[in-house]
Order: C-alpha cells, then structure tokens, then sequence
C-alpha cells in the first residue's frame, strides 16, 4: 500500500526537486520550470503559501520520479 501523499507547498518541492538535481531553468510568471541534467522537466507553481493540490502533486512527482519519502 502507498502511502498517503502529503500536504508540501511549492517551497518544499523545489528543495526536494533540488536534492535530486533539479535546477531552475527559467521562471515564467508564477511558474518555475526545472530541469534535470538527463533532460527531463517539469513545472511547479509558485503561488505563496498555498500547499499545492494533491493530483498536481502526483503528477509532479511521476515527472520527476520523487517519491514520497523524498518529500
């Protein structure tokens, strides 16, 4: 059984998108892409202290292949 996604707002998925070796590509208003040097991306939406919703989230994290330990 998996475990039950977390509520993390976009300040801690960056941090974690950057342990895994992620880097920011470039900032299109209010969402950052970032980019792996294998050459996978993904976007993350930079909207303040909101936590980002949980089906984005899981999306971001099959993407960039985080899983919820990483978080």
């Amino acid at each position: 059984m998996t475990p039950r996604l977390p509520q993390v707002n976009a300040k801690t998925l960056v941090r974690a998108l950057g342990k895994k070796g992620f880097v920011l590509e470039r900032q299109s208003g209010r969402h950052a892409i970032f980019r792996h040097p294998d050459g996978r991306r993904t976007t993350v939406p930079i909207h303040g202290k909101r936590d980002i919703g949980r089906g984005l989230l899981r999306r971001i994290m099959k993407d960039s292949g985080i899983a919820v330990e990483d978080l």
